[in-house]
């Protein structure tokens, strides 16, 4: 064991070797591919390598500055996917999921509108964080909004766990489990507002409805009377 090294609790001790032998490249590769979709602890070793920065094995702003630069570059690569690859396999075989092709452009517009809100707070989401930027990719978000929000999401991201992990230190174990519980109601919290904005847009679509069904109804009588008036006319 290297002298000076800091004993990671809990889930974090799995990713001690790696770190010991890695250091920031680990941090780079992990957070890189865990935000284009591959199951990876990115955020677990962001986490690990701030508290190894806390006790000066690594720097805390080259922590920082790779996980950062790793998070905005792995969700252009997501985006990327999504953007050439996946609506067309959406288009395809979506029927079979009951996403059709009308569906999956209203789906766009939503995230067109949203999206940014969804891009910034879906990267504390253990779920929504990587695939982000192939959900953002398949329904058409314009780039460059992706790229702002994506990468104001990374700075908040990057910015609570290397702190936290730097000066929580031996504490991290418990101020991690904490941090989880709770993302759990931020996931539900997000879901929920999802949710009302789709359903406000449904109820304002069902309620324009009728209208438009009673101006349809109500040209066939005007044109029948007038042709029984005109029946009539001497």
């Amino acid at each position: 064991m290297i002298v000076g090294v800091p004993v990671l609790p809990g889930p974090l001790g799995a990713l001690a070797p790696v770190l010991n032998q890695y250091g920031y490249l680990a941090v780079g590769a992990l957070v890189l591919v865990e935000d284009f979709g591959v199951p990876a602890p990115g955020e677990t070793v962001l986490v690990a390598a701030a508290v190894y920065a806390g006790a000066g094995q690594l720097n805390i702003i080259a922590v920082a500055v790779i996980g950062l630069v790793a998070a905005v570059v792995g969700d252009n690569i997501g985006f990327a996917i999504g953007h050439f690859g996946g609506r067309r396999l959406a288009v395809r075989f979506g029927r079979y999921v009951l996403l059709t092709p009308a569906r999956l452009d209203r789906t766009e517009r939503f995230f067109t509108r949203h999206g940014g809100k969804i891009v910034t707070v879906a990267r504390f989401v253990e779920g929504l964080r990587q695939a982000n930027g192939i959900i953002a990719g398949i329904t058409d978000m314009p780039w460059r909004r992706f790229v702002v929000f994506n990468a104001l999401g990374a700075a908040l991201w990057v910015g609570a766990w290397t702190s936290v992990g730097y000066l929580a230190g031996n504490h991290i174990s418990t101020v991690y489990d904490t941090a989880r519980r709770y993302e759990i109601y931020l996931a539900v919290a997000v879901a929920v507002v999802i949710l009302a904005v789709i359903a406000r847009h449904l109820l304002r679509r069902r309620a324009a409805q009728p209208t438009q069904r009673d101006t349809t109804c109500a040209d066939p009588p005007d044109r029948r009377g007038a042709t029984q008036s005109d029946q009539h006319e001497p």
